[in-house]
């Protein structure tokens, strides 16, 4: 798997920017009433949205996998405390089809391993530099 790499550019509307993968674009931005245009989602927004996703994505391919009848995941997601050096991220999974016990607590044990989860629940360490 390749390590992903994301390039945020100022686009020079408000707080607006453009983020780009190479392949795919997209935006962020700040809601109107912090002087942002809400273009797009915000960066809180941006990182719940990628813990959703790989989760959604995580448990539905086990379950296709193994055969389990799921058809459907949703998850809501949401930063229910955010304090220096601890963020608590509530995340409710809702599994619909005619799934057993065990088969939703196997898959909840599923979403738990998600690539993302593994990264947002260990110690993260940013190093940055300036560039030019």
């Amino acid at each position: 798997m390749a390590v992903p790499t994301v390039r945020a550019s100022f686009a020079g509307v408000a707080f607006q920017v453009k983020l780009s993968d190479g392949e795919h674009e997209w935006l962020g931005d700040v809601p109107a009433g912090l002087g942002g245009g809400d273009t797009g989602p915000t960066p809180h927004q941006l990182l719940l949205s990628a813990l959703g996703a790989c989760t959604s994505i995580t448990v539905a391919m086990y379950a296709q996998r193994k055969g389990m009848p799921l058809e459907s995941v949703d998850v809501d997601l949401s930063v229910l405390r955010e304090q220096a050096g601890q963020t608590e991220i509530g995340r409710d999974i809702h599994l619909a089809g005619t799934l057993t016990d065990e088969q939703r607590t196997r898959l909840l044990e599923i979403a738990n391993a998600c690539p993302i989860h593994k990264v947002l629940g260990g110690e993260i360490l940013i190093t940055s530099k300036l560039v030019g």
